[in-house]
């Protein structure tokens, strides 16, 4: 297949991508690492008229490490989070690499981009769950100036986000977490969508979980925290079996999957509670007691 007509536009600096947008309104996008918007346009299922190429904006590139926070510009690729060496003490570096592994296949993982991710907005899509997770901030340039855009109120539903259509998003901030983190999920095979996925990050000492966040997704339209486990471990419960399974039976009880040919709604729910014990067992595995 071969995508609609559409006329090519360069951008060399985020001004110039802005303005670009608002001129050619809202039958322009971004075209970043293009691993999902090139697909869709292939088989047709999106037809811009104009794309706007931002990848020769150096600065959108840039990793940056404050002490407070992580910086990873938009066009940074999966790859380069996968392969990322520095350590950074509390930074949940650890994380994000292992979160990679679950990105497609290699090739997409070296074009496709944190930016690109986020502004898709698929809803097992892994820099999606772990902005929420992480409490990320995106920053986003238009026409009315910069914003910061939380992660708990980026993702409207399915594809669908709080940018505006002369939006950039120029990078995201990972704030510090001292909690260990863990990303789980389940897909028919190795680079597929995800069914369903759950992340989570603990804080516990001695024994005692002081406090945690789980994001589930493949239970609705976009990935969710679940504030009532977190209320759960929150309690300063012993990190033990029947703590892992009663915050697993809350995720499944308040998630709200819909049914398709990969899975009825009672099996992805089933799904989505064992994916939660997989989770809190490795996230809590040197403090688990049986």
């Amino acid at each position: 297949m071969k995508p609609a007509p559409f006329t090519y536009h360069r951008a060399h600096t985020v001004a110039e991508g802005v303005s670009l947008l608002n001129e050619l309104g809202e039958n322009a996008k971004v075209l970043a690492g293009g691993q999902s918007l090139i697909p869709m346009m292939n088989f047709r299922l999106a037809r811009p008229e104009h794309l706007v190429d931002i990848t020769h904006i150096p600065m959108l590139s840039e990793i940056e490490y404050s002490g407070e926070d992580m910086r990873i510009g938009s066009l940074v690729t999966h790859r380069a989070i996968e392969t990322f060496d520095a350590k950074m003490p509390g930074s949940n570096i650890a994380l994000l690499r292992a979160a990679m592994k679950f990105v497609g296949h290699y090739p997409i993982r070296t074009r496709g981009t944190i930016g690109g991710s986020i502004a898709h907005a698929d809803a097992t899509a892994e820099w999606c769950i772990l902005a929420i997770l992480l409490e990320a901030e995106i920053s986003v340039v238009g026409t009315r100036g910069r914003r910061i855009i939380p992660a708990a109120d980026m993702f409207y539903g399915l594809y669908t986000t709080a940018l505006a259509p002369d939006e950039i998003i120029t990078h995201v901030s990972f704030p510090r977490h001292p909690g260990a983190g863990v990303i789980v999920e389940h897909a028919e095979r190795q680079g597929d969508f995800a069914l369903a996925a759950v992340a989570a990050v603990v804080e516990y000492h001695d024994g005692i979980v002081t406090s945690g966040r789980v994001v589930v997704a493949g239970g609705g339209p976009v990935a969710r925290r679940i504030f009532e486990a977190e209320a759960l471990l929150n309690q300063g419960e012993i990190a033990s079996e029947s703590l892992v399974n009663e915050v697993a039976a809350i995720c499944a009880s308040v998630v709200e999957p819909t049914g398709d040919s990969n899975g009825s709604e009672a099996y992805r729910r089933t799904i989505i509670q064992q994916l939660v014990i997989k989770a809190m067992k490795e996230v809590t595995a040197h403090e688990y007691q049986r």
